[in-house]
């Protein structure tokens, strides 16, 4: 609430009796508005333009992320698709949504995963990115589709954004699901690896005396 000069029109203070300015006498108290309509829309082109800025350096990483590694070649791509199609037939309709909805799949390190010191491994996810790297390691090691399937259900649970143990959890304990037994690859190298890396990262799922390995998961024959 400000009083407003009759005679030079400034705007004093609500208790002044006189004009600061030219002396005159001052009237009644009035309201002044702001001039909001320029405050909104100032604030609005602001917040518009940082939110661009935000939304170009999102875009740019992300594509910097995917074309700094190479693409899978027709070959491997196919590989990748049977995989996939052994989930989908096996009932991991959320996990199969990712992996050909979200997932871009690669061939070889972009520069982030380059950057990083790692062991040998089947595949990397980059979340919330949905970059899929597949090493040569996938198409090497696995005896069939069946465990490349599940290397590639491992890295969905990345793709929702699970750490190294609920990913390991998941497969080792639906991988009867995907024909994935130990009768028929125990002595497989993959099957052997993932059971390590499982009783490294969930310690609790082996603890049962009574079955091979101690493995929880494991019936007991």
């Amino acid at each position: 609430m400000n009083k407003k000069c009759t005679v030079c029109h400034l705007a004093n203070f609500a208790n002044a009796a006189v004009c600061v300015r030219c002396g005159g006498m001052l009237g009644k108290t009035e309201t002044i508005p702001a001039n909001s309509r320029f405050l909104n829309s100032a604030l609005i082109k602001r917040a518009s333009v940082c939110l661009a800025v935000i939304m170009a350096a999102l875009i740019g990483f992300y594509a910097s992320l995917v074309f700094s590694a190479a693409p899978l070649s027709s070959d491997e791509r196919q590989t990748i698709d049977m995989a996939i199609e052994i989930l989908a037939d096996k009932g991991f309709a959320d996990e199969v949504f990712l992996l050909r909805r979200l997932a871009v799949f690669r061939a070889n390190d972009n520069w982030l995963n380059a950057s990083v010191a790692k062991e040998n491994a089947y595949a990397a996810t980059n979340f919330p990115f949905g970059i899929v790297t597949i090493y040569p390691d996938f198409f090497t090691y696995p005896v069939d589709l069946n465990e490349q399937a599940a290397i590639l259900l491992h890295e969905s649970k990345h793709l929702q954004g699970k750490d190294e143990k609920e990913a390991y959890e998941f497969v080792w304990k639906n991988r009867e699901r995907i024909g994935w037994t130990s009768d028929d690859y125990s002595s497989s190298p993959i099957w052997q690896n993932v059971r390590k890396q499982t009783r490294e990262m969930s310690p609790e799922t082996f603890v049962c005396d009574v079955n091979p390995y101690n493995d929880c998961t494991e019936k007991y024959r």
